[in-house]
């Protein structure tokens, strides 16, 4: 049946990483984005509370399988196993995609650029994975990604490394077209009934260049031609626009948390040998860029700064010296990171009561005695522990007196489902999400912040088209609520695990019960370039 004949794109959900209302009307306002404006102004709109955490990992498979992190099991780019720990993929995903229910019920999907989303599992469609993926990942069907260059003369997943400037500003607008340019030549291709096209680089740029208003204008505006070639070759029935979560400014203090457990007793260190290694140091083993082997040992440099470090010189004290004497930067120009990580005094877990292992988990793990390698908490202990450590927690001031956090809560209280036991065991939201934590040491609980805009709890949800009350109140609406949505403007029924509803911007469709998932054993991702690009946003404490 050719494209002219079949009855086209019905439901096309449209992904924007971060976005906003306060970051996208004034834009709107300014009439740099006509598209996105009209979809604002024609359809109904609103903001989207996402979840805890609301960061990139667990939030967008909390809304493609509308299911909280306690169901689908990812809770942090990160998935530990005692001590160990890997970047999670769609294997820890413990959930059916809502493209993979379209397609038991006989729907074809395209799927761009979705997070979390590689390995893919097998469905009537196409999927090319999208961040935290290896660059040249999997796809479903095999072969796509070389289709795709070969198509379209280049596709990627991540920029090259190393740009800045003007160039890291065109690699953002390019990287956004081969998004649009890709779902065009698939939608072509599968004709599709639901397609998914996520944008990234709306978020990438808040990190990366924070204060750039230039290049968050230059980032939207090519989402926004994006999405108008997108909407005119596919024409699709309605379009439903959602983020993972919002973004804004943060204090100029971050908290930094392991060092504030320290100070109350549940952290123990240890400098030089010994403790848990920086990331880079666990992927010493791995291939290099180019795919020479990269294990040479540790160079003299990070030997004798270990060394220093074992009789209490770490480069945490190096480095307050050097900021006085504005020297900081010169060195860091001349020692590599490998050598300052050598000196740096560290979180000793095993001997710890409890910590935090990344900050993007927004939670404390206890040293379960059972659980851990080497856990100090008896299970006879683990509630009386877990109380001291909240009250500890609720307790945390920030420099103007006011309480850092919102919420400290068991983690019960914050997810369900059968895989609760994988969260940290208690959860921090930071009051307003206005205090960035950070997981590592630096010889004092507060300090200046390591980013100057991060992630909020509310993002951005529109939706217009064909059945679609325009004047519907959005004024609850949930991450969890998205898939729900999309499956009953398709007139699928969402799946009785869901923990959202449809949107009043659609008939509701009544759920319904999809049998158990037949998940598989998870896959490591191991990739050493994958988390050399999560340091660098800032996502892994380095």
């Amino acid at each position: 049946m050719s494209r002219q004949d079949s009855p086209g794109l019905r439901t096309l959900l449209v992904g924007v990483d971060g976005a906003c209302l306060p970051v996208v009307e004034p834009l709107v306002e300014a009439g740099r984005l006509p598209v996105l404006g009209d979809l604002l102004e024609r359809g109904a709109s609103g903001h989207l509370e996402s979840q805890i955490p609301p960061w990139t990992p667990s939030a967008w498979p909390s809304l493609y399988t509308g299911t909280n992190p306690g169901k689908h099991g990812v809770f942090d780019f990160l998935a530990f196993d005692g001590y160990d720990w890997d970047v999670v993929n769609r294997t820890h995903v413990r959930q059916p995609a809502l493209w993979e229910l379209l397609s038991e019920r006989g729907l074809t999907s395209v799927v761009v650029n979705v997070p979390v989303t590689s390995p893919p599992a097998t469905f009537d469609g196409a999927l090319v994975p999208g961040y935290i993926a290896p660059e040249s990942a999997p796809t479903h069907p095999e072969g796509l990604i070389e289709e795709l260059r070969d198509e379209l003369g280049d596709y990627r997943v991540y920029a090259p490394r190393d740009v800045d400037g003007d160039e890291q500003v065109e690699w953002y607008e390019r990287l956004t077209e081969m998004r649009g340019a890709a779902f065009r030549h698939l939608a072509e291709r599968f004709d599709p009934e639901f397609g998914f096209l996520q944008f990234q680089q709306t978020d990438t740029v808040i990190h990366e260049r924070p204060d750039d208003e230039d290049a968050l204008r230059a980032v939207y505006e090519a989402v926004d031609e994006e999405l108008s070639a997108v909407l005119d070759a596919c024409d699709p029935d309605t379009v439903v626009l959602a983020s993972d979560h919002g973004v804004g400014p943060y204090d100029p203090e971050e908290f930094r948390v392991n060092e504030y457990l320290r100070e109350t007793g549940f952290v123990e260190t240890t400098r030089g040998e010994g403790g848990m290694p920086s990331w880079t140091s666990l992927h010493r083993d791995q291939q290099d860029e180019d795919g020479s082997e990269g294990d040479s040992g540790p160079s003299l440099g990070e030997r004798l700064v270990s060394r220093a470090a074992s009789v209490g010189l770490t480069s945490q004290r190096i480095g307050r010296v050097l900021s006085a004497l504005h020297l900081d930067g010169l060195v860091l120009r001349l020692v590599s990171t490998e050598t300052v990580r050598a000196g740096t005094e560290r979180v000793d877990f095993a001997a710890s009561t409890a910590y935090m292992r990344s900050r993007t988990e927004l939670g404390v793990r206890i040293n379960l005695d059972g659980r851990e390698p080497e856990g100090t908490v008896s299970r006879e202990e683990y509630d009386e522990v877990r109380n001291d450590l909240i009250a500890e927690l609720r307790a945390a001031r920030t420099p103007d007196g006011d309480p850092v956090f919102s919420a400290v809560e068991p983690r019960e209280a914050v997810f369900d489902g059968e895989h609760v036991e994988a969260a940290a065991d208690v959860l921090v939201v930071p009051d307003g999400f206005d205090t960035y934590l950070s997981a590592s040491l630096h010889g004092e609980t507060f300090g200046p912040a390591s980013e100057s805009w991060n992630h909020k709890r509310h993002g951005l949800v529109a939706a217009v088209g064909d059945g679609v009350d325009a004047d519907a109140d959005l004024d609850d609406a949930h991450l969890f609520d998205v898939a729900p949505t999309v499956l009953s403007a398709l007139g699928v029924p969402p799946s009785t695990e869901m923990d959202g509803d449809p949107l009043p911007v659609v008939d509701a469709v009544s759920p319904a019960d999809y049998g158990d998932y037949e998940d598989g054993p998870t896959e490591r991702t191991d990739d050493r370039r994958v988390e050399e690009r999560l340091a660098n946003l800032g996502y892994l404490d380095s």
